[in-house]
């Protein structure tokens, strides 16, 4: 049986409890002997930059992760020239691992809709497990036209690998306007990753 590694991307701007909670779930319900947290340099599909610069959200996650021995931050995307696809992070692992590792990008099933048009989706489908994770306010699936846009069998895969992962309706979105409103954090942040944005003045 192969070994599974999980990948986490995202712009975790700021990162919050659920990304870590959600995270765990996966690596349990999967078997994955460790979880790989990758930060977007900038997302093909965001037109604006992240809030926080790339060291700060590297630093962010370290302090949100450090508790867990099988979970790590990679800052491969900040070293790539925009823009940068999530196919060419899964190929940068994949030729990392080898062939004995399988690889599996976590996704919100509310990404479902745009999935068709990501960049080469069927060399990504091919090349890792593309998992659903459900997020709240999402109760199910479609998978209805894929076979067309991607064929039976990717499709047939991807129905594979849809998670149990905690619903949990936290967004980075609504962690900024809180900040910015001095809002309460308590129950969205890491102590540590909450003193961090304090002391370092972030979204305010």
């Amino acid at each position: 049986m192969k070994r599974k590694v999980i990948l986490f991307g995202g712009s975790f701007d700021p990162v919050h409890i659920a990304h870590v909670k959600v995270a765990a779930a996966a690596a349990k319900e999967i078997g994955a002997e460790r979880v790989i947290f990758i930060p977007a340099r900038r997302s093909p599909h965001k037109k604006n930059s992240p809030g926080a610069d790339q060291q700060q959200r590297l630093h962010m996650i370290s302090l949100a992760i450090e508790d867990y021995e099988n979970f790590q931050v990679s800052d491969c995307e900040f070293h790539r020239k925009e823009p940068s696809y999530t196919l060419d992070t899964v190929m940068h692992f994949k030729n990392m691992f080898g062939p004995d590792v399988e690889l599996h990008w976590l996704i919100g099933a509310d990404t479902i809709n745009d999935l068709c048009r990501w960049h080469r989706i069927k060399d990504l489908i091919d090349n890792c497990c593309l998992t659903l994770m459900p997020r709240g306010g999402i109760s199910g699936v479609d998978f209805s036209g894929f076979d067309e846009e991607v064929g039976e069998e990717r499709r047939k895969k991807l129905e594979k690998h849809i998670l149990n992962t905690p619903l949990v309706e936290i967004s980075s979105t609504e962690i900024r306007k809180r900040i910015a409103q001095s809002g309460d954090l308590s129950m969205m942040l890491d102590p540590k990753v909450a003193d961090y944005i304090v002391e370092n003045g972030l979204y305010r």
